[in-house]
């Protein structure tokens, strides 16, 4: 059986690749793992059929062979482990790769996340100019960890992993910002994520779907 992800129908990102469809799609092309996708509008993201393989209503789902999962990082850990490309086979260095997975959705996300929030729901707000250097800093922080802990190297423990993949998307994140450039070696790592063919091939798939629902 195929598997089956669900995506935007029309995403909110325009195109840009930043919804968490995108790494899942990702994994699928590293991993050379075909893949089917359905494509949900938001009023049916919240009717019962997907609530039922999503309890919270989101994107993105899996589903193969009765199998139904949710949570990008937990569909990509789950990829990563039933086909190769995406995990080291030495243990250690698997369980490193996964640390890294992890380290990117609980860690460096939450506050790409709340400062990208503030952006749409407090911009308007006459708090809104005090609070974004707070949470510019707060991103800041994480980016300098992580910028030391990369250092010159190419990913962040080996070869490319899925601890890579998801840590570039989180990255991505901050598009529009002048954040990720104060950081010429997390710059760089995004960059190499992005050239990746995998990736070229998961963005233009997720770029194809905007296309065709904005005509």
């Amino acid at each position: 059986m195929t598997p089956v992800i669900t995506a935007f129908e029309a995403s909110p990102d325009r195109g840009r690749g930043l919804a968490r469809d995108m790494r899942v799609r990702w994994a699928f092309e590293e991993a050379g793992v075909p893949y089917d996708v359905r494509l949900l509008s938001f009023a049916e993201m919240k009717e019962p059929d997907h609530l039922a393989r999503h309890p919270f209503g989101q994107i993105p789902t899996y589903e193969e062979d009765g199998l139904a999962l949710f949570e990008s990082g937990a569909i990509v850990l789950h990829v990563a482990e039933r086909h190769g490309g995406l995990l080291p086979e030495e243990p250690r260095a698997r369980a490193r790769a996964i640390n890294w997975l992890f380290a990117a959705l609980n860690t460096v996300e939450p506050v790409i996340v709340e400062r990208e929030a503030a952006g749409y729901a407090e911009r308007d707000k006459d708090w809104y100019a005090a609070r974004l250097p707070l949470l510019d800093a707060r991103v800041d922080v994480r980016l300098g960890q992580l910028s030391r802990r990369l250092g010159q190297a190419e990913w962040l423990d080996g070869d490319f992993s899925a601890g890579d993949l998801m840590m570039v998307t989180v990255l991505r994140r901050l598009e529009g910002s002048d954040l990720l450039a104060r950081y010429p070696a997390l710059a760089a790592y995004v960059a190499r994520g992005e050239v990746r063919p995998a990736y070229q091939r998961a963005f233009a798939a997720q770029l194809a779907v905007f296309e065709r629902s904005s005509r």
